[in-house]
């Protein structure tokens, strides 16, 4: 069942697109996908780069390409052939038992077929529920499989740049997890968009976390959404910036 809608005070959500517009300017919307693959392909990618560099995680998938003829063979591969294979990425010996899990879990629910194609024809909300029913599989994992697969889903994915980003922005209270900020900052952002305008809100969001709002020594004296960030106010001791703090820790959703 779909979760209930949240209730997104007019001024943040005010707020949350006034950010989107100006990251968009600045990184030059719409964005072009930064790949095409099948959504179970997109699966193994995304449980592949749990808590590991983007790099790593890239040259485990390239390596299981190479090693094994499909996603079938990889599946009934012994378990430490697959270990080795994604040796790049972290924690292989967790990932490759669990990855091979999975895809038996979506052949099992196939009837003997191992794909994802069928999720193409269902609403965004019931695929995501689906997806995070298969073991290991969160919100985040979720979306990217309909975000970043040929899907095209209109899916709103949250990595620890976009949550860090989104945290120090307000858009979210600083202790909510990654896994909670999924729905909050969905919710945020107006229902009539489209799959490639949610796909920018999650890039420019992350990129700027890569770019400027960096975990450490964030370049806030540089950052285009200053007048909006009570955490870079704070940071450069800019007047007022205390209460705007306390009124972002506060911020109701």
């Amino acid at each position: 069942m779909p979760a209930l809608a949240l209730s997104i005070s007019p001024d943040l959500q005010a707020k949350a697109l006034e950010i989107h517009r100006r990251l968009c300017g600045h990184y030059h919307c719409p964005l072009k996908y930064f790949h095409t693959i099948d959504p179970l392909s997109e699966l193994v990618s995304s449980l592949l780069s749990h808590r590991t560099l983007n790099r790593d995680s890239g040259m485990a998938f390239r390596a299981l390409r190479e090693r094994f003829a499909d996603w079938e063979a990889m599946r009934d591969a012994p378990v430490a052939e697959v270990q080795e294979a994604i040796s790049a990425c972290t924690w292989p010996e967790q990932k490759a038992p669990r990855i091979q899990q999975v895809l038996r879990e979506v052949t099992a629910r196939g009837n003997g077929v191992m794909s994802l194609e069928f999720l193409r024809d269902w609403p965004v909300a019931e695929a995501r529920a689906w997806l995070e029913s298969l073991p290991g599989v969160g919100p985040k994992t979720s979306a990217a499989v309909l975000s970043f697969s040929n899907l095209r889903g209109r899916a709103l994915p949250v990595d620890s740049h976009h949550h860090r980003v989104a945290a120090r922005l307000g858009l979210i209270p600083a202790t909510m997890a990654v896994g909670p900020s999924h729905r909050v900052l969905e919710a945020q952002l107006p229902e009539e968009w489209d799959a490639q305008q949610v796909y920018d809100n999650h890039q420019v969001l992350m990129r700027h976390g890569k770019d400027t709002c960096t975990w450490r020594a964030p370049r806030c004296g540089a950052c285009i959404l200053l007048d909006l960030c009570p955490h870079g106010q704070a940071r450069l001791g800019m007047a007022g910036s205390q209460g705007l703090a306390e009124q972002a820790s506060d911020q109701p959703v």
